[in-house]
């Protein structure tokens, strides 16, 4: 009597295993991926952005050309109409060179919102424009040139106060990023502009009578005195 072959089938009849599934990108890996390319786009971006800026503002004033250059001409005058002046009123402000016109310089450092710098007077064409070179030390390092261009218009002066200037990758970055500086920096300029305006359209300033002024004063209030009457 002879048995029948065994019907379970052998180890070589089984099916062969699935490969097993492939491992995505660890998920701190595509992390890092992703920002390497917003990094990447946004390099692109403030690459594209101007290597140069200029911004200027225009204001009218009922005021002779000699009256507005006497104010921006002098940095002992800044005080009385800059814009930045009251964002520190305790800032240290130093003056070298001559009075006022070519050489002069100022140089200032305080808080954090004025920063610390200087401005030197390059060049000075009377009654019809002064130009500055500035410079910035903190909080960041820049040069700029700031020009005032004064012209007559009929009974009027059109004053122009500009600044150009070249953005460096950090410029073109904190511009895109945080601050607008033709918004910024255009409206201090037509703040300064308007207090400037009050200033020279103000009334003139009671100029300090002379030594020999006062005695001739004096004398001509002497004869104006009645004389007493005998008794």
């Amino acid at each position: 009597m002879t048995t029948s072959p065994s019907t379970q089938p052998s180890s070589s009849a089984h099916t062969a295993s699935a490969p097993p599934p492939k491992k995505g990108l660890p998920l701190l890996l595509k992390i890092v991926v992703g920002l390497a390319f917003l990094f990447g786009v946004l390099a692109i971006i403030v690459a594209l952005q101007p290597s140069e800026f200029h911004i200027a503002r225009t204001m009218k004033m009922a005021a002779p050309a000699d009256k507005v250059f006497a104010q921006v001409n002098n940095f002992h005058k800044w005080d009385d109409w800059s814009p930045w002046v009251k964002l520190d009123p305790n800032a240290k402000n130093t003056f070298e060179g001559p009075e006022s016109g070519e050489g002069a310089i100022f140089r200032w450092a305080g808080n954090a919102e004025i920063g610390e710098g200087s401005m030197t007077i390059l060049e000075s064409k009377p009654n019809e424009s002064v130009k500055i070179k500035l410079q910035f030390l903190k909080p960041f390092e820049g040069e700029a040139l700031t020009q005032f261009t004064i012209k007559p218009e009929d009974d009027q002066t059109a004053v122009t106060w500009s600044m150009d200037g070249k953005n460096n990758f950090v410029a073109k970055l904190l511009c895109l990023l945080i601050m607008d500086m033709e918004k910024m920096i255009g409206g201090k300029y037509e703040e300064g502009l308007a207090k400037m305006k009050s200033i020279v359209e103000g009334p003139e300033e009671a100029k300090p009578e002379s030594e020999s002024q006062k005695s001739g004063n004096e004398g001509d209030k002497a004869k104006e005195e009645p004389k007493p009457k005998d008794a």
